[in-house]
């Protein structure tokens, strides 16, 4: 089975944030993500990696005003001071967090304006982000988005994240393939592993159960289906990535919610958490 990390942004809702790390290892995870570190200190959340003996494996960079409603400024004609002053602050924490990859979220379409219109400020804003991250090895991630959760968003399809990678031409710059995204607007989802994860352009994968984004043994995907289908093409082509765990706990804060939510984990090889 894949390796599973646990998003700590949404996993643990009863803990304080810095609390979740222990939470994690405890339930036997070896790595973490979440949306934003930037409300803590890097050394301070270096300490509780080492202290629980967990590997950071992603975050976001910067998305504009996230209170305010932005989600992302890598579209955004006029953003990009901003974008860049961004993607130097999400670099200095991927080097003090030793993470190896870093979300870089697009943005919503303004209104009255078009995707096509924003694609060149996209493609440059990427391209100049891929060389300076290229500088400490790490990856910079693209993620498609589904318009349900997230209305305007720039990225919605797996097909035009690969061709933006295509016109973006930086080997570092990969695919966040979120199989929760993928099931609400296209489906198909095994074929488009099938199809994206052999071509080296899949960087990593998060799930949740779909449609209320709940544990993944809730709803209309069939994940052990699934995960044998990663692991199959995984074995064929030499991936070996991370699975996200970016799910609604479906017990919400109960204490322990999490934990006990945990039953789709325990049923698959020991190994796999």
């Amino acid at each position: 089975m894949p390796r599973f990390a646990a998003n700590l942004s949404m996993l643990y809702p009863e803990h304080d944030f810095l609390a979740r790390f222990e939470a994690a290892a405890r339930d036997g995870f070896a790595g973490v993500e979440y949306l934003f570190p930037y409300e803590h200190a890097p050394e301070e959340l270096a300490a509780r990696l080492r202290s629980h003996g967990l590997q950071q494996v992603l975050f976001n960079a910067p998305p504009g005003d996230w209170n305010a409603g932005e989600r992302g400024l890598a579209c955004l004609p006029g953003r990009e001071a901003e974008f860049r002053a961004g993607i130097g602050k999400a670099l200095r924490y991927a080097q003090a967090l030793a993470c190896p990859r870093v979300h870089v979220m697009a943005g919503l379409v303004p209104a009255g304006r078009e995707r096509d219109d924003l694609r060149p400020t996209y493609v440059a804003n990427l391209r100049w982000a891929a060389r300076e991250a290229a500088r400490q090895d790490v990856k910079l991630l693209l993620e498609p988005i589904n318009t349900r959760d997230i209305p305007g968003f720039f990225l919605n399809r797996q097909d035009h994240a690969h061709e933006l990678l295509a016109e973006i031409g930086e080997p570092n710059v990969q695919v966040q393939m979120d199989l929760y995204h993928c099931q609400v607007v296209e489906g198909d989802v095994a074929m488009k592993i099938r199809q994206y994860l052999p071509t080296g352009r899949v960087g990593h994968f998060q799930i949740a159960g779909v449609p209320q984004r709940h544990e993944p043994d809730l709803g209309e995907l069939n994940y052990p289906y699934l995960f044998g289908v990663i692991d199959e093409v995984a074995a064929s082509c030499g991936w070996q990535g991370w699975v996200g765990c970016e799910y609604r706990p479906a017990r919400g804060a109960q204490p322990g919610g999490t934990s006990e939510g945990l039953g789709w984990l325990r049923r698959l090889s020991p190994a796999s958490s």
